[in-house]
């Protein structure tokens, strides 16, 4: 039987095109539209929040993947590119979210092209169990650099 959660945030306008959001989970910030769009430097943006989520959630499910597939995750640093389209009318979307996973992972005396198989694996895992990547409209393409060591 399906059931749901509820996430909250609740934030408030703190001025300018800024505001100051308490998350559900307990951390706190300010947060402002981005420097380009009348925003400030140095504080969290919506656009940065949406890019944040897809890659900790992807994180989060490779975690767990790895884990299901007895791998030894020796490292996993991700850097994460949002492309947004700003339309004519001033309409904006993300069209793309371009994940450079940089994983390294001991082959601990396997094939190494078996490891880098099952890393793979674990990837496209993490892709399909993940809330954000499965909740978002625009692509999410991982392009993973793996390094299997002995």
């Amino acid at each position: 039987m399906s059931r749901t959660e509820i996430f909250n945030t609740t934030l408030k306008w703190t001025g300018e095109h800024r505001g100051y959001i308490v998350m559900g989970n307990g951390p706190e910030m300010e947060f402002s539209a981005p420097p380009n769009s009348q925003g400030h430097a140095g504080v969290l943006t919506p656009e940065d929040a949406f890019v944040a989520a897809a890659n900790s959630c992807i994180m989060l499910m490779f975690i767990w993947a790895v884990e299901r597939f007895k791998l030894n995750l020796l490292s996993y640093e991700c850097r994460a590119e949002g492309t947004k389209l700003i339309e004519l009318d001033r309409t904006e979307i993300f069209t793309e979210l371009r994940l450079l996973p940089v994983i390294k992972v001991s082959a601990n005396g396997q094939d190494p092209e078996v490891v880098r198989a099952r890393v793979l694996r674990a990837l496209k895992s993490a892709e399909k169990y993940s809330l954000i990547a499965n909740s978002v409209k625009s692509e999410v393409i991982i392009e993973p650099d793996v390094e299997i060591v002995e």
